[in-house]
């Protein structure tokens, strides 16, 4: 039973994540007070020199997903607007670090957490001139990433670019797997406790194990070494977070951390493990905010993912919706891979699903690995032509697209890039507006 002084457990976040639902019905269900502090209901106000944050809340869990967000910077900001009113779970200093992945590894290398050798430069020039270190092959990685996106590996006899579109780029050293399948171990830290650990293994024709990519899972927890968890639990605690999901790859040497994930996601752990990291964090935060909980509740509780709903879920002002962008029939886009950049015009299709790009453009700027490979038809074919698919990604106006694109030999037709419905569902397309914003209309 809770009290008048209880306190109340407030979460962070501005996406609908799963994950924040289940810490809020967690402590619902330990009878704290509970609120989701969204764009519905946030407000924050000096006056005379007295703060107020509404909704008034006693303890906060940061929740907020910077690794997706274009302008990170602006939630950093609100995160820390509110970190310094309340005790917060996953301080913003700390969740900055964590987003990055070169500065997560600057940090763990700097207290002897062992991490795998990488490389990053701001010059193109630098970054390529020890590329050879790593030998033929290497991870090569968006600084800032999430579910495995901005992730490759690459064949260092051709160069790569030190930025894929508007994020900075490095190198890793590529681990081989030690078995038939890649695989690496996601540890879950809250606090003092590991809450529970799992493998992922890659799917068929996959390298990478992410859980949202197709990677299968199982219960680590253990199997995994006591020095392993100690790695991780050394991990985040190094990063200053209160509780996340530490990626570590087997080597020779020892097992490595690749990665400290301060919103690392549970449906996989909970399906590996039967444990929900969700009571545990609702715990932490009901202590940080001076209440107490049963050990044995809490473990109860851990046995269920409860990610419905959560009663104290703010209503939606209805707002009238913003118009999506209008782009031309034809437009200059910027179309970034591993080894550089190409500005080129390239044609809306509204009738094609998928973006198409010319395959010598491809080879220039160093889009792959291939991810899958598709049969196309067109009217009265009998047999269809086969395309390699990739990622890519395609700069509009600022805005940058990660497409899984087809390749094809464009050489023949008149633009290199043909934008398909993966990019078009965000925009409106004018077809009589020209490149750089003009239309028909305006010009002589």
């Amino acid at each position: 039973m809770t009290d008048a002084t209880d306190p109340t457990v407030g979460v962070l976040g501005l996406h609908n994540s799963k994950e924040t639902k289940a810490i809020l019905n967690a402590a619902d269900d330990l009878g704290y007070g509970t609120e989701w502090l969204r764009r519905e209901n946030t407000a924050v106000s000096i006056q005379d020199g007295d703060l107020r944050i509404e909704p008034d809340v006693d303890v906060v869990a940061n929740r907020l997903l910077l690794s997706t967000t274009q302008y990170p910077a602006e939630e950093i900001g609100l995160a820390k607007t509110i970190s310094g009113a309340h005790p917060t779970l996953n301080d913003p200093d700390a969740v900055t670090t964590a987003m990055h992945k070169f500065a997560t590894a600057v940090a763990l290398a700097r207290a002897d957490v062992p991490v795998p050798d990488a490389l990053l430069a701001l010059a193109s020039d630098r970054l390529n001139a020890d590329r050879d270190r790593f030998g033929d092959r290497a991870v090569y990685k968006t600084a800032i990433g999430t579910h495995g996106g901005g992730a490759w590996q690459v064949d260092l006899a051709e160069p790569v670019n030190p930025r894929v579109g508007d994020r900075q780029a490095f190198l890793q050293e590529l681990i081989e797997p030690t078995g038939d399948r890649p695989r690496d171990a996601r540890v879950y830290v809250v606090g003092d406790e590991v809450v529970g650990a799992m493998f992922r293994y890659a799917q068929a024709g996959e390298w990478r194990t992410n859980v949202s990519l197709g990677g299968d899972v199982e219960d680590a927890t253990e199997e995994l070494p006591r020095e392993t968890l100690d790695v991780a639990h050394r991990a985040a605690d190094v990063v200053g977070l209160d509780y996340a999901g530490v990626d570590l790859i087997p080597t020779d040497e020892g097992w490595k951390v690749l990665e400290v994930n301060p919103t690392a996601g549970f449906r996989g752990l909970f399906a590996a493990t039967g444990t929900s990291p969700a009571p545990y964090i609702a715990k932490l935060a009901i202590e940080r905010g001076g209440g107490t909980v049963d050990a044995k509740r809490i473990a109860d509780l851990a046995e269920t993912l409860d990610d419905s709903r959560p009663a104290c879920m703010p209503r939606k002002t209805r707002t009238k919706p913003s118009e999506p962008a209008v782009i031309g029939y034809v437009e200059e886009v910027v179309l970034s891979g591993t080894r550089g950049s190409a500005t080129v015009p390239a044609k809306s299709d509204t009738g094609a699903g998928r973006t198409s790009i010319d395959s010598g453009l491809a080879a220039e700027i160093g889009t792959g690995p291939i991810k899958d490979v598709v049969t196309v038809k067109h009217g009265g074919m009998k047999e269809g032509r086969t395309r390699p698919l990739v990622d890519v990604v395609v700069g509009i106006h600022g805005t940058q697209h990660t497409v899984t694109a087809s390749v094809e030999d464009r050489t023949h037709m008149a633009y290199q890039i043909l934008l398909g419905r993966d990019i078009l569902q965000h925009y409106h397309v004018d077809v009589t507006r020209r490149p750089g914003g003009t239309d028909e209309s305006d010009e002589e």
